[in-house]
């Protein structure tokens, strides 16, 4: 049976677009060149990144959606969206071989007619001079004439229950004003509102934009819990009363370190740097080698070296109540206190498995148990499972790099 839409690529961004569009009784395909996330979709499993449920995978099912590795399907649409990663690449700018290779497959079999939108973080000017060009030259039809082509940056909180699809607007950008209105008529079957940008570039520096204005202000508040602790003040107090000012201030609150699916983009395409995106970063990447100095103080304080201390790590993902480990500072923290000679643990109810550099990490069965044997535990990741007053009572030390213990349970950031 035919589709009338194609998303290409069912990870973190895919996915969720293929369960608004089948909601909104969207005949969707959702194709991936990775067999193994297709099998494990089309019998009803849920993605390992714990993005949809195993019962919102079913109802995608009963609803008419197929997970498919077979490219003819892509033929058969009248609107496809690509949602391939772009992870960083070795010079820190978007990997676009997943992006190239959906477009590849796609072109080759583009009809007359069909909207053909790209949702994945890329650098400004990349669907007019990456996506265009291999559309055309693989199906021999033109842009803007013979099909529409347009960006729409992704705007997804994983694990955030409270957004949803239908109530979060989207940016679009056309190729043309005919580019643009094909777009808005395919988003506004899922959308209450659709935001209609001047082009493909204004949309995609919307995600630049949204992304680094995350970072920065990550980093500010990280670089504040580093000051506030040497001048012994309660940053979290100080996070509190600000955030009652109601104009002129957002509210982000200082962790072990950045991670997610979106990186910030401090250069664009052989541009000036943005220098102040630049510094965000390197503030936000020495926050793991903070948190490893906070863990040696403290023990030394308590008569203990972190050479041969015990040191268990609660929540080793990027976010709470969600398994996606992606770029989760946890790695990199245990990888240290590892050189340091610490025997590490971790205890994680959504991971069951962890390994480092390719070494096991132990999992702890048994949380107060092994708090209670613990020299130090670190809390890296606030799992709403974790009863944090019982935790701070059972354990010898507790460092908590979320804020989330009551005043003065534990030692904070």
């Amino acid at each position: 049976m035919p589709a009338d839409l194609a998303v290409i690529g069912l990870g973190h961004l895919g996915l969720p677009l293929a369960q608004a569009a089948t909601t909104a009784g969207v005949a969707t395909v959702g194709f991936d060149t990775d067999p193994r996330p297709v099998a494990e979709l089309a019998a009803g499993r849920p993605p390992v990144d714990g993005s949809l449920t195993a019962s919102e995978i079913r109802r995608m099912l009963s609803g008419g959606f197929r997970p498919t590795t077979n490219p003819t399907e892509l033929g058969r649409v009248r609107t496809a969206v690509i949602c391939a990663p772009t992870p960083p690449g070795a010079d820190r700018a978007p990997d676009l071989t997943a992006v190239t290779d959906a477009a590849r497959a796609l072109a080759a079999r583009l009809r007359p007619n069909t909207t053909v939108l790209l949702e994945s973080p890329v650098h400004p000017g990349t669907t007019e001079e990456v996506l265009r060009p291999l559309l055309e030259a693989g199906s021999g039809l033109r842009a803007g004439r013979d099909f529409h082509l347009a960006y729409s940056p992704g705007r997804l909180d994983p694990g955030n229950r409270a957004q949803e699809y239908a109530h979060t607007p989207r940016v679009i950008g056309g190729l043309t004003p005919a580019c643009t209105e094909a777009a808005a008529a395919f988003y506004g079957r899922l959308t209450d509102k659709v935001v209609r940008a001047r082009g493909p570039r204004e949309a995609e520096t919307v995600k630049v934009l949204e992304t680094n204005f995350r970072h920065v202000n990550i980093a500010l508040v990280n670089e504040m819990a580093v000051l506030c602790h040497e001048l012994g003040v309660d940053l979290w107090d100080v996070i509190r009363c600000a955030e009652t000012k109601p104009f002129g201030f957002q509210a982000f609150r200082p962790g072990p370190g950045v991670g997610g699916h979106s990186v910030p983009v401090d250069t664009v395409g052989g541009h000036r740097p943005l220098r102040l995106v630049e510094l965000a970063g390197q503030i936000n990447e020495r926050m793991p080698q903070y948190v490893i100095r906070r863990c040696a103080q403290l023990l030394n304080e308590h008569g203990k070296s972190a050479r041969g201390a015990r040191i268990l790590l609660l929540g080793v993902t990027y976010k709470p109540d969600l398994p996606d480990r992606e770029a989760a500072p946890a790695g990199e923290i245990a990888r240290r206190l590892m050189e340091l000679g610490a025997v590490v643990s971790y205890h994680d109810p959504h991971v069951l498995d962890w390994r480092v550099r390719d070494r096991p990490v132990p999992r702890a069965d048994s949380l107060y148990e092994a708090a209670a044997a613990a020299d130090l535990t670190v809390l890296l990741q606030h799992h709403r499972t974790y009863d944090l007053q019982g935790l701070a009572v059972k354990a010898q030390l507790l460092l908590d790099t979320r804020g989330a213990t009551p005043a003065g349970a534990a030692h904070r950031l």
